[in-house]
């Protein structure tokens, strides 16, 4: 897909990010191709929602962030609206969103101008609710102390007005998951779950979960909920310490929609998507959350080894039992011809030499002379 604008997502707190947002900047202006900083504030001043963002920057065809999963999360909210294609360059402590290397970006970049990239589809979330979403006066600055500004209440979709009893359909594209929490630190949130339309059971909780089988390794895995493969189509629903004796995730079909319906006897409850604040709904309000048409295109330069990701990132062969063992010998040998009852199943990629491009490494500072 060659390039002819470009978004740029960089967390500037971190040295190596504002460094590789130079390289990309550079690769930009030799190759005659726009490039926007996109999602961009100072304190105090309002963000923009991910349609007026996109349309701020042009409508970039590749968006590419500079951070970690959260500031690549910032980039798909905006590159999700009109289909553009996200390159995450890893410089996080986690990464199972990011892609590629901080040394290897130019790399990338040379990659998906000259279509020698695969573009892997993410399946994403949307939502409807019974009212257009609001952030009351004061209750921002309670939860988002120490923080930038929050992202506006989603708007309304225009293509889709509100009707009898479907409630508004919002401008919202989640990667990772749509949360209904408490409020108040002393009360939960007593919520009606339905799946499909029918209620499966009303739950007091801290939260409530529905995220996608790429957001199953985030929230919905700390409270407890499955991983599931990034590409399965599923909407994984988990609650956060329910006092009730049913706690299991359900895991749904992409096309069975998780109705949150707010119960009259419960305390106010928040709406965050992909983990930013969004609106606050009082009780009888509800939301509907189900799977998007909408795709995130996320650059691969590589078949993604997602199980060796998961073991790396979580240290699974930390275990004292294990070490005595040394490596493991490999299950599958990727680097041999695949037998032909192998040749329909996802393998292993082989594994990637170590890179020694220094383009990454930060200059240390210098003392001033004295």
């Amino acid at each position: 897909m060659p390039v002819s604008r470009l978004g740029l997502v960089v967390h500037q707190a971190r040295p190596l990010a504002v460094q590789a947002a130079g390289v990309v900047r550079e690769w930009c202006k030799k190759n005659d191709i726009g490039c926007t900083d996109i999602d961009v504030w100072k304190d105090h001043e309002h963000r923009r929602g991910g349609m007026a963002e996109m349309q701020h920057a042009g409508n970039p065809d590749l968006v590419v962030t500079l951070g970690g999963d959260g500031t690549f999360l910032r980039g798909a909210r905006i590159a999700a609206k009109n289909g553009a294609a996200v390159l995450g360059v890893d410089l996080g402590k986690v990464g199972f969103l990011t892609e590629v290397a901080c040394s290897d970006v130019e790399e990338a970049l040379e990659a998906v101008h000259h279509d020698q990239a695969t573009i892997e589809e993410r399946m994403t979330l949307t939502m409807r609710a019974s009212r257009p979403l609001e952030i009351p006066s004061g209750i921002e600055a309670l939860l988002r102390y120490g923080h930038g500004p929050a992202l506006p209440p989603p708007a309304v979709r225009e293509e889709s007005p509100e009707a009898d009893g479907w409630g508004v359909a919002l401008d919202v594209t989640a990667l990772n998951d749509v949360v209904l929490e408490k409020l108040a630190r002393d009360h939960q949130v007593s919520v009606g779950v339905y799946l499909s339309g029918r209620l499966l059971a009303s739950y007091s909780a801290d939260a409530l979960i529905v995220a996608t089988p790429t957001g199953s390794t985030a929230y919905s895995f700390a409270a407890g909920g499955p991983i599931l493969s990034p590409n399965m189509e599923a909407v994984v629903f988990t609650p956060v310490a329910p006092h009730m004796t049913f706690n299991r995730t359900v895991v749904a079909a992409p096309d069975e929609p998780v109705g949150l319906r707010v119960l009259p006897h419960s305390g106010q409850a928040a709406v965050s998507i992909d983990g930013q604040l969004r609106g606050v709904l009082d009780p009888g309000d509800w939301i509907g959350v189900y799977g998007s048409v909408r795709r995130l295109r996320l650059v691969r330069l590589r078949p993604t080894d997602f199980y060796g990701r998961l073991r790396d990132r979580f240290r699974l062969t930390d275990a004292p039992a294990t070490g005595v063992d040394g490596d493991p010998d490999p299950f599958f040998r990727p680097n041999t011809p695949v037998p032909a009852d192998l040749a329909h199943l996802r393998l292993p990629p082989p594994p990637e030499p170590p890179s020694d491009n220094p383009a990454c490494e930060v200059e240390p500072a210098t003392e001033p002379a004295e």
